[in-house]
């Protein structure tokens, strides 16, 4: 429900239609898999977005979230499970819908939006003093 409702609201930021997301809550393995298959990463991450061609369907794409990963983050951001995987769907999205962050400015407007979702959440700023890009 969670993450139903953060990919709703990052959705609802940017005035698109409530398209489908698949979201996938893994485990490390897998999501270590998916990123060497699909970005020649062996290693686990947070989160990967995979847009979905165009299609008729309206499906905007698929997300994966590590469980792992995300509960070791949030316990050394000293920030609640819960918060950390609302932020890490938006991000998700966000990324479905084109948002980047590889160069600084891509990375300020990402960043920004991600706040603005999040506040509207009742979520507190995840790049707050003290706790770093994710």
């Amino acid at each position: 429900m969670l993450a139903r409702g953060a990919a709703l609201a990052a959705l609802d930021s940017e005035g698109a239609a409530h398209e489908g997301v698949a979201i996938l809550l893994t485990d490390d393995a897998a999501v270590r898999e998916l990123n060497a298959r699909f970005r020649q990463k062996d290693a686990p991450t947070n989160v990967l977005s995979f847009p979905a061609p165009h299609n008729p369907e309206r499906h905007l794409g698929d997300i994966a979230l590590a469980f792992g990963v995300c509960q070791r983050e949030a316990e050394e951001q000293g920030k609640p499970l819960a918060h950390h995987l609302m932020h890490l769907t938006v991000h998700g999205v966000l990324h479905l819908l084109g948002y980047d962050h590889i160069g600084d400015d891509e990375a300020e407007a990402m960043e920004g939006q991600e706040r603005a979702v999040l506040a509207g959440l009742g979520v507190p700023d995840p790049y707050a003093a003290g706790q770093g890009r994710e």
